[in-house]
C-alpha cells in the first residue's frame, strides 16, 4: 500500500486508547454487547486476543489522521480499493 498509511503495534498504544479503539470496532461491527455477561470489557478482551496473534491490526492514515480497526481481510480488500482508486485517479 501507499506510503499514506502505516500500522501502528498495538503495544506502543496506551491502555485507554487502545481500548478506545477496540470499543469502536465493536461497535462499527454491531457486536452484540447487551448480552447478561460481560458485555464490552469481554470483547475488547477477546479483540485483544486477536491483536496478540495477528488477526487484527491497527492502521493509521496519514492524510485523514484516522486510526482504525481491522482484521487482516477488510485490510487487504481495504488494499485492493486504495489501489483501484489510485489507478482511476
Amino acid at each position: 500500500m501507499s506510503g499514506r498509511f502505516i500500522e501502528v503495534p498495538y503495544r506502543m498504544l496506551p491502555a485507554d486508547t487502545l481500548d478506545a479503539l477496540l470499543e469502536g470496532f465493536v461497535t462499527r461491527e454491531g457486536y452484540d454487547t447487551t448480552d447478561e455477561g460481560e458485555g464490552m470489557p469481554a470483547w475488547v478482551r477477546e479483540l485483544k486476543g486477536q491483536l496478540e496473534r495477528g488477526e487484527l491490526l491497527i492502521a493509521h492514515d496519514l492524510q485523514t489522521e484516522t486510526t482504525e480497526v481491522m482484521t487482516l481481510a477488510q485490510w487487504h480488500a481495504f488494499g485492493r480499493q486504495l489501489a483501484d482508486d489510485e489507478e482511476e485517479g
